[in-house]
């Protein structure tokens, strides 16, 4: 499902494309915000946003072998919730049994 799929999905809920589209584009970007803020989103059931520091190190190039230098980032980082994750495990048993 992309961007556009889930306005549509919203739309069929609430009424009005535009409406499902200022609010989708407002998680988003709130959601966004405050994860590059650095602060943390949880949504119970559903999961957390967070930023993580990813350290420098030394890497390897895969087809010479050389190191090479990897500097220092930080990442947005979604760790699933208990029943998003049992609806993902439920949802694949049925899809295995197909």
């Amino acid at each position: 499902m992309n961007k556009k799929e889930l306005v549509d999905a919203i739309t069929d809920r609430v009424g009005d494309k535009k409406t499902a589209t200022e609010a989708v584009n407002a998680v988003l970007d709130a959601i966004q915000g405050a994860v590059a803020g650095g602060d943390k989103v949880s949504i119970t059931g559903f999961g957390a946003f967070e930023m993580v520091h990813k350290p420098a190190r030394t890497a390897r190039n895969p087809s010479t072998g050389d190191p090479i230098k990897v500097e220092e980032s930080w990442a947005p980082r979604f760790r699933p919730g208990a029943d998003f994750k049992e609806q993902v495990n439920a949802g694949g048993k049925a899809a295995k049994k197909k």
